[in-house]
């Protein structure tokens, strides 16, 4: 399967870096299945870093392979388990579970205003998953391992202007 990454650098080799640890799916080497989510992450980080160019850089990922050979906790939806997981990583408590890799959806504009609603008391949980359900989501796939990347080989990219 084709994967993604958008950045203003162009990673032809991943890797993990402990830098913002404050994101959806903790510290890790984020992807997409999604070409367009990849250069809107591209465009955004463009947009923060005063960058005129950015990339999206496409990767072959041996999926299958990785099942096998990795732990991956995969969120199908963007459910209360998926919620609760993604404010604690946010916050900058992370689950002590340790796993190669996350799958499941990306917490957009919309999804981070529920969100900071539930954080602030102004929803309940149960409340924010009904928001949640309406949205559509594209999905993110976070490498946590050296060993879960090594399933991963650069095919090309792209110049995002």
């Amino acid at each position: 399967m084709i994967i993604y990454h958008g950045s203003t650098v162009l990673v032809k080799t991943p890797e993990i870096r402990s830098g913002d640890t404050f994101l959806d799916f903790g510290v890790g080497f984020y992807t997409t299945t999604s070409y367009e989510q990849a250069e809107r992450w591209a465009r955004i980080k463009m947009r923060r870093e005063n960058k005129e160019v950015g990339y999206v850089s496409a990767y072959e990922f041996d999926y299958d392979a990785a099942k096998e050979h990795t732990t991956i906790r995969k969120f199908d939806a963007a459910g209360m388990e998926w919620l609760l997981f993604v404010v604690n990583n946010r916050r900058g408590t992370p689950s002590a579970e340790a796993v190669d890799m996350h799958i499941g959806p990306v917490a957009d504009d919309n999804v981070y205003q529920s969100i900071r609603f539930f954080e602030t008391g102004i929803l309940n949980a149960e409340e924010t998953v009904k928001r949640l359900k309406t949205e559509i989501l594209h999905d993110q796939w976070t490498f946590h391992t050296e060993k879960a990347l090594s399933y991963c080989s650069f095919i090309e990219y792209k110049e995002v202007r």
